[in-house]
């Protein structure tokens, strides 16, 4: 069985379904259904989901980039906007349906990564992530930009032994989604589906090597994973910034455990080979 990975905190997913919200998005006269799409809780109402969103400003900027994004190769949940033009409507975010199971193509999920990130390459860098979060502290933690004390029982250890470690890097950065693992559905011909858009402005290498981190982690994928992807530039090097994000996020999470913990040290032992 697989173990979620412990990423930044989510928002009232299993709250009920506002008939309002229902109106807002136009299908007010559908019985909505709770369902669980890639991980999340949501409600089907005809051919839209709707969902909570932890983050109104970043669902909105999400669904805009979203809305006229082409990607070769790859399925877009088109977001939904309300009867008055937004994108979110009290905490609620709706998109089309996008057939599609998760499923443990970890190779396919890289790629997938790959693909979305080469188009979002022009996206320019939101101003929303100037403001301090998890993820973003984590991912600065990582690149050695900012200094955080971590609890060494919930990873923090490991961290300060790995980071010895760290060499300068000559990335670009831009816009990445750094949390599609569990998030990418296929459909029955095996095309992969993205659902929304993460922000954060860092290397495309590195959010290609937080996939391989987090399936080692946590999705039980052979270590010979972490070599099939070595052409990528300054691949020991981003996958150990990408172990030391998730060890940072790990450390800070409220609801990080000793099982989650587990996966980590195999992927942080494993990254440790390379460096």
């Amino acid at each position: 069985m697989t173990t979620a990975p412990v990423r930044a905190p989510a928002g009232p997913s299993g709250a009920a379904l506002p008939p309002h919200v229902r109106t807002a998005f136009g299908v007010k006269d559908s019985e909505p259904k709770p369902v669980v799409w890639a991980g999340r809780r949501a409600w089907h109402c005809d051919d839209v989901l709707i969902r909570a969103v932890p983050d109104n400003a970043v669902a909105a900027w999400s669904a805009g980039v979203l809305d006229g994004l082409e990607v070769d190769g790859l399925r877009i949940a088109r977001p939904v906007r309300s009867s008055d033009g937004r994108w979110v409507v009290g905490g609620w975010a709706a998109s089309r349906f996008v057939a599609g199971t998760l499923e443990p193509r970890y190779d396919a999920v890289v790629e997938a990564s790959l693909r979305l990130h080469a188009a979002t390459v022009a996206v320019e860098r939101p101003r929303l992530l100037d403001d301090d979060d998890l993820l973003g502290r984590s991912a600065a933690a990582a690149f050695g930009e900012q200094w955080i004390t971590l609890d060494a029982a919930g990873g923090g250890d490991i961290y300060t032994r790995l980071a010895a470690h760290r060499e300068p890097i000559r990335l670009a950065s831009q816009v990445v989604h750094p949390e599609l693992f569990g998030a990418v559905l296929f459909d029955e011909d095996g095309v992969p589906a993205v659902i929304d858009l993460v922000p954060c402005w860092r290397p495309k290498e590195w959010a290609a090597a937080v996939v391989v981190v987090d399936a080692l982690a946590w999705g039980g994928a052979d270590e010979s994973l972490l070599r099939r992807w070595d052409h990528l530039a300054e691949w020991p090097q981003v996958l150990l910034r990408a172990v030391l994000h998730r060890l940072a996020l790990h450390a800070q999470h409220p609801d990080a455990s000793p099982s989650t913990l587990a996966g980590l040290q195999r992927a942080a032992d494993l990254v440790a080979t390379l460096v």
